[in-house]
């Protein structure tokens, strides 16, 4: 199948719709940060697209959190595609 990254961005966006069945609760790294009472210590990112998984604007948090998933999913393909393009291009011509 040539073009398996079709079946592959399907899948992330299948994902990303299911994302606000994911568990509330916070993820290992964190909840060991929590448990052992650094958590506080931790710096913040340096600059974030989509604060806290949740799209700007919008007031249901799971359709925010659906929202972000897709446009982090389409834009993280978009790029990727992009490089890939390119770089083939390179090594073609």
């Amino acid at each position: 199948m040539k073009r398996w990254w079709i079946a592959g961005l399907l899948i992330a966006l299948a994902l990303a719709l299911l994302s606000p069945l994911a568990s509330p609760h916070p993820d290992g790294l964190e909840r060991v940060a929590e448990d052992k009472g650094f958590l506080d210590a931790a710096r913040g990112p340096l600059f974030e697209l989509i604060p806290d998984y949740l799209f700007p604007g919008i007031a249901n948090e799971a359709a925010a959190t659906v929202v972000a998933g897709v446009v982090g999913t389409l834009l993280l393909f978009g790029l990727g595609y992009g490089l890939a393009h390119l770089l083939r291009r390179q090594r073609v011509g």
